[in-house]
């Protein structure tokens, strides 16, 4: 799925360049811990979180993580936005809460890692 296709179907806002929304994804992950992300997630995966700080992103870049959705109202800073930019990882934010968020993409047809 394409990262324009889940900004629509959370009714998200871009905070980062409209290339970076061609970016595919083949699975997604709800988190807010950073620690399980490492351990869990793999690549090319689309994170959903409420943690907004400069460590999503540096996970982000470990993992190839091509985006973030930031829920419940968050929004990245601007230290955030730069560094996402400089890394290539598209950021967007929900007011949708983070199981909500997670069950609309996967009725949407965007799986967890190893399923469908």
């Amino acid at each position: 799925m394409k990262l324009k296709q889940v900004q629509k179907i959370l009714k998200a806002q871009s905070h980062t360049g409209e290339a970076l929304l061609e970016a595919e994804v083949s699975a997604a992950c709800g988190c807010d811990l950073m620690s399980d992300v490492l351990a869990f997630a793999s690549d090319h995966i689309l994170l959903l979180t409420g943690l907004v700080n400069l460590q999503v992103i540096r996970t982000a870049e470990m993992l190839d993580i091509k985006g973030i959705v930031f829920v419940r109202g968050k929004v990245p800073t601007e230290d955030m936005k730069k560094l996402a930019e400089e890394k290539q990882i598209c950021l967007l934010s929900t007011n949708q809460p983070l199981y909500v968020a997670c069950g609309k993409l996967y009725s949407k047809g965007l799986g967890e890692k190893g399923g469908s």
